[in-house]
């Protein structure tokens, strides 16, 4: 016999009508004895203990893709392989795949949004977007890596993070091989058989798959640098970038090589150097079939056949073929000096002069 929940009317068997109640009166008995996060059922507890040990006990019989929980499994069916989306909407029709799914989007019609940050005015059709966002006022990140000591403010980042560990690729083309970790980054690779570029530069003929990288590309027509630098008022036009710079102050080098010691403030360095063990030249020149370990490098290789010298200075009518280059060279005119010795005050204008500064505090021979 169904129960019915005097709050929304859903009809459900005793058992689940407990658990759905929670959802309205926001009790969660079951906590985890890793990270402290509580939850509305001890199934939900059991499939975020999986985000700790890594655990995956349930295996695809179509695809031998892992599975953290049975429940996850069968939505794992039903979306990949099935195709079955038995949840539908009263208002327009849409189906899904999720029960949560269908849930979220009736808020499109109701446009409810009961869950309010009690820090600023957003308000959030669901109480787990309203959790999300109020980390990103505390800092909070309950979700941490198993394998490094990494952490994260949500699980599904925690999830895509652990991929980077195990290697596991489970977003795969269906018009070739490519496998990739990041859904993104197949809906991204799609686009290259669509030939789809949906992204237009007003300001030039450039066009691009997805619109953050429109928006990075803007700034090099406005010029605009909102990014600035504490220590020493460097502005720059991505936070990616700053980022970087901060760590020519810190000596902080996150990157390390698993083969020797080396460690390196970029992930690109890292990658460039782990070439030099491996000996790995993926990149063929189809001019003269000169081999590169990187696509960066093969790039900067091609200019030397063009001739083709974009990036042009505009304080004189210098050209140059590579943007760091460039770079360097605008500190002539500047005098900005963006290296900075962690031995003494010393600051430089370019890393190769700080480098050889160095080796007089260590004694070390150039070879």
């Amino acid at each position: 016999m169904p129960f019915n929940s005097k709050a929304c009317g859903a009809a459900a068997g005793r058992g689940k009508l407990i658990k759905h109640l929670r959802t309205h009166i926001g009790g969660k008995p079951f906590q985890c004895n890793v990270c402290g996060a509580t939850v509305t059922s001890k199934s939900r507890l059991i499939r975020h203990l999986g985000t700790h040990t890594g655990e995956k006990p349930f295996t695809c019989n179509i695809c031998d893709a892992n599975i953290a929980a049975k429940g996850d499994l069968i939505k794992h069916l039903r979306r990949t392989h099935i195709g079955e989306k038995p949840f539908r909407c009263n208002v327009c029709e849409a189906t899904f795949a999720q029960r949560v799914s269908l849930t979220r989007h009736i808020t499109i019609h109701t446009g409810d949004k009961r869950f309010h940050c009690h820090i600023c005015d957003a308000k959030f059709t669901e109480k787990g977007s309203l959790t999300r966002h109020v980390r990103t006022h505390t800092g909070e990140k309950p979700f941490h890596c198993s394998m490094c000591e990494a952490a994260f403010g949500e699980s599904g980042h925690l999830k895509a993070h652990l991929r980077t560990h195990t290697k596991e690729k489970p977003f795969h083309c269906e018009m070739c091989d490519a496998r990739y970790k990041f859904k993104c980054s197949l809906a991204i690779h799609l686009k290259t058989h669509t030939g789809e570029m949906t992204h237009h530069c007003d300001n030039c003929d450039k066009t691009f798959f997805h619109k953050g990288s429109l928006t990075k590309h803007m700034a090099v027509h406005t010029g605009q640098k909102p990014y600035c630098c504490h220590v020493c008022d460097a502005r720059f036009a991505r936070k990616s970038y700053l980022t970087q710079h901060l760590r020519t102050h810190s000596g902080e080098k996150p990157y390390h090589c698993h083969m020797c010691e080396a460690a390196f403030t970029q992930k690109g360095a890292l990658s460039r150097h782990i070439a030099i063990h491996t000996g790995e030249k993926p990149f063929s020149c189809d001019v003269c079939g000169s081999n590169f370990a990187t696509k960066g490098n093969l790039t900067l290789h091609l200019s030397t056949h063009m001739g083709e010298k974009p990036y042009q200075c505009n304080i004189c009518d210098r050209a140059f073929a590579q943007k760091g280059t460039l770079s360097a060279h605008l500190r002539t005119h500047t005098g900005e000096k963006l290296y900075h010795c962690i031995k003494c005050d010393a600051t430089f204008a370019h890393k190769r002069t700080l480098t050889g500064h160095l080796r007089t505090h260590t004694k070390e021979k150039k070879l």
